[in-house]
């Protein structure tokens, strides 16, 4: 098993700075972090970093020996390319510019996008065109900055399996635009996740390792918080399936820190998710003929 490990900045304990966030991914044994630019004040300020706040992450890099290669980019929950207010629709481009610049700044290569058109509002025509256009202009922006945006399959219907990422792929061709499958998301809509993740093995840049509960009649799933191994997702069929398909990438388990939780029972309980995780890939990365 070569596939590097990766945990998400929001699982970490909260108190923690960057500096101690990224120890802390050292000290557990993980290969990277995955940062959070999502809608909340504190992390949209990040966006704005002078250069001198930078090189401080920079230097954390650099200390700890782990590395930032991926940013999971939610703050378009707030401000969305599918909005129907043009004001919005300034501001989720500028967001997207400024996370384009911060990328280069700290060694991101790759910046997960939500595949939303809209969030908070209803979608319907006129919401998925403006996405359209606003992905067009994001992806000229990535272009010039050698930046890959990578949509990842979401827990809303717009996008949430692979097929119908390709659609929008096939009307915006690029080099730059990539998917970045959710392998919860993908299951907990019914997907025939095979089949889904052999469509898109030449597009993946990434796999976000979830677990979730079923969308079904009357119940909208559950899309996280669910513990590994308490939900529906068939790690043992996706990591196979993934190892036939030759997939070399990077697994970056999503999990959120529990609210109140301290310190050291936050780490012990993404070691037990880690150690369940780690468990299944090298049981399928075996399993392959």
């Amino acid at each position: 098993m070569d596939n590097l490990i990766g945990i998400y900045e929001k699982a970490l304990p909260e108190s923690y700075d960057i500096n101690e966030k990224l120890e802390c991914t050292a000290r557990l044994g993980f290969d990277f972090m995955e940062l959070s630019i999502d809608e909340s004040d504190d992390r949209l300020e990040r966006l704005y970093y002078n250069s001198g706040q930078t090189e401080e992450i920079r230097n954390a890099i650099w200390a700890s020996g782990i590395q930032i290669p991926t940013m999971c980019l939610s703050a378009h929950r707030k401000y969305p390319f599918g909005s129907r207010d043009p004001a919005v629709r300034s501001k989720a481009l500028e967001i997207m510019d400024r996370a384009i610049s911060l990328a280069c700044d700290i060694g991101i290569r790759v910046i997960q996008l939500a595949g939303y058109d809209i969030y908070y509002e209803a979608s319907g025509p006129d919401t998925r065109a403006y996405f359209m256009e606003g992905l067009r202009e994001a992806l000229k922006i990535a272009a010039r900055k050698q930046i890959i945006l990578a949509v990842e399959i979401m827990d809303t219907s717009f996008i949430n399996s692979i097929t119908r990422f390709m659609e929008v792929y096939n009307k915006i061709p690029s080099p730059w635009l990539a998917v970045y499958p959710d392998l919860g998301n993908l299951t907990a809509w019914g997907n025939d996740v095979e089949h889904e993740l052999a469509l898109g093995i030449d597009r993946i840049v990434g796999i976000h390792v979830k677990e979730t509960l079923p969308v079904s009649p009357g119940f909208p799933g559950q899309f996280r918080d669910v513990p590994f191994g308490r939900g529906t997702v068939d790690f043992d069929l996706c990591f196979k399936t993934l190892k036939c398909l030759d997939y070399h990438g990077p697994f970056l388990i999503e999990m959120w820190n529990v609210k109140g939780s301290s310190p050291r029972d936050t780490e012990m309980t993404i070691l037990e998710a880690k150690d369940f995780i780690v468990s299944k890939i090298k049981k399928a990365y075996h399993s392959c003929n």
